[in-house]
């Protein structure tokens, strides 16, 4: 039997980025599309583990330890139970499909992988099903940015510590600190936030009141830097899909 190497790992990463793209729906968050393509090289990984002799201890513990990388590069280090929780099912799910699709309509029982003298069903499914899967992205992908506006990768930093959270720039938010002028970003009240405290006072519709904010050293957008702002923590929960923070209006301009 002849196996050919790349379409093994083209094949793999195709049905990896499949689970990643499918866990991300089923959690219901936003995740990009380069953090979907890394998370499938480093599962692809495990395409080479077929090419070496391990023991079934050691064989566990390598999977184990790639599919933790997999969901750490992919969703990062929230919710991480949860996570790969989801990314297993998805997996048993899809591979159980693929499994009856080989055993349903293959003649010659060859598994998954490429042969010489033919090929297996599922890269009949790769071809079909890859340009399904990319009109599918792109087309949430504008939905979601017609819908909530911009969402960016936010990171806030606060001397070691470090929040990797998806935000939204809303530009009704025009919160600012009437001391220093200082923007504030509004964060779900979930988050755990340390350093010094600043309460700015606010105005809505018919009432008033104080956020409690943070100094934080500075936030990153988008590979742009931020220094002068504050982080408010909300009193309600952000009700938006995928979405942990609230980017200050002004930062339209630079984004």
């Amino acid at each position: 039997m002849k196996i050919y190497l790349d379409l093994v790992v083209l094949l793999n990463f195709f049905f990896d980025f499949l689970l990643l793209y499918g866990t991300s729906k089923v959690l219901k968050e936003i995740v990009p599309i380069k953090r979907l393509v890394l998370g499938s090289i480093v599962a692809s990984l495990s395409v080479f583990l077929l090419f070496i002799k391990l023991n079934s201890v050691s064989l566990f513990l390598i999977k184990a330890g790639i599919s933790i990388g997999i969901i750490l590069v992919t969703f990062g280090k929230k919710n991480f139970i949860k996570n790969i929780s989801y990314f297993y099912l998805l997996s048993i799910v899809l591979g159980g499909s693929l499994y009856l699709l080989n055993v349903s309509f293959t003649y010659r029982n060859q598994g998954i992988l490429f042969i010489n003298n033919g090929l297996s069903i599922n890269f009949i499914l790769l071809i079909i099903v890859s340009p399904i899967i990319i009109f599918c992205y792109v087309k949430e992908h504008i939905l979601y940015k017609n819908t909530y506006g911009n969402i960016y990768e936010v990171l806030i930093i606060n001397g070691s510590n470090k929040y990797k959270l998806m935000g939204l720039l809303d530009t009704g938010n025009r919160l600012r600190d009437p001391y220093k002028g200082r923007s504030v970003i509004l964060v779900n009240n979930d988050i755990l936030m340390d350093g010094d405290i600043v309460y700015v006072p606010y105005k809505a519709l018919n009432t008033t009141g104080v956020i409690k904010c943070y100094k934080v050293d500075k936030v990153i957008v988008e590979e742009k830097e931020f220094s002068n702002c504050l982080v408010g923590i909300s009193k309600d929960k952000i009700v938006i899909d995928g979405v942990e923070c609230i980017l200050p209006n002004i930062f339209k301009e630079e984004l």
